[in-house]
């Protein structure tokens, strides 16, 4: 079992945008019980605020003045400056509006936190990139598996362009800025317990769900590994992928790819149900280890 994360090594007080969100709700509420004092922003006109219980504010991240004031505690209510920021907000994924929408969105949202948490002296900025940035939907099949942080970015949506784009644009920041610690969390496919009883029917045709090479993130991990990246201390700009263990398939990952993927090299012996989504470098440099699966719970 992979060593808890100190109290200690955590940041006092934390805004973590997007909190309303699926991901955003399993953030807030673990980072409260660890003792955290977090601000939940989300947008106006966005999920009802009552998803998320405790100190919440609505905010258009897309407004730059709105992103300082959420930041530095200039909001009536909401005093108190942060000293770290968890930007999970966005168009969640492609297609939702059209695309000069969501990369107008999306862009100016991240540009803001970004700036925002530099004008205002934060030294610590997680948020959260994606998978999509490995080549999603993989029509055109991934150079090998399981698929890691070592290959350039291949967007293949608006949406996962704006991803790859926010990933350089960190790097560029902490080059502005050494002290600066920025962590981009290349989030699987997120789900809730209750997400799971559907899992069962994916075994009917593998290519259901080819199109992230079979993988997912319980919310709890994705809240877990959130965790871990604020206590993640080396400045600079690093990404991670971030999945679940294993697979959310019946029959083994090897065959899987077999079947689905022939021609595409695997580099490692896999387990049984091993994950295709590599998690080894959050493993081995955030300490992240999935402890949940949809296999407890079907």
């Amino acid at each position: 079992m992979t060593e808890p994360v100190s109290a200690s090594a955590l940041p006092a007080r934390v805004v973590v945008t997007g909190a309303t969100g699926k991901l955003g709700r399993a953030v807030v509420a673990h980072l409260r019980d660890r003792g955290v004092n977090v601000l939940a922003v989300d947008r106006a006109g966005g999920r009802d605020p009552r998803d998320v219980d405790g100190e919440f504010l609505l905010a258009d991240l897309t407004d730059y003045g709105q992103v300082v004031e959420a930041f530095t505690g200039g909001t009536d209510e909401h005093a108190g400056r942060a000293d770290a920021v968890v930007h999970l907000a966005a168009i969640p994924a492609p297609g939702l509006l059209a695309n000069a929408a969501t990369f107008a969105n999306n862009s100016a949202a991240t540009y803001n936190v970004f700036a925002a948490a530099r004008a205002a002296g934060i030294k610590t900025v997680v948020w959260a990139s994606s998978e999509t940035v490995l080549g999603l939907p993989f029509d055109t099949p991934p150079p090998y598996a399981p698929v890691d942080e070592e290959y350039p970015p291949r967007p293949e949506t608006t949406y996962s362009l704006n991803k790859a784009l926010e990933e350089e644009m960190a790097r560029h920041f902490c080059r502005w800025d050494p002290e600066l610690t920025m962590v981009g969390l290349r989030f699987s496919n997120v789900m809730d317990v209750e997400d799971y009883a559907q899992f069962p029917s994916f075994d009917a045709d593998p290519r259901l769900r080819r199109w992230n090479l079979w993988g997912y993130i319980d919310a709890r991990d994705g809240a877990q590994a959130v965790e871990r990246a604020l206590a993640y201390d080396r400045p600079g700009a690093e990404v991670f992928v971030i999945a679940n263990a294993d697979t959310v398939m019946s029959r083994s990952s090897a065959a899987l790819m077999a079947e689905v993927y022939p021609g595409v090299e695997i580099r490692k012996e896999l387990g049984e149900h091993e994950t295709l989504l590599s998690i080894d470098k959050a493993r081995r440099l955030l300490g992240y280890e999935p402890r949940h699966s949809w296999r407890d719970h079907v």
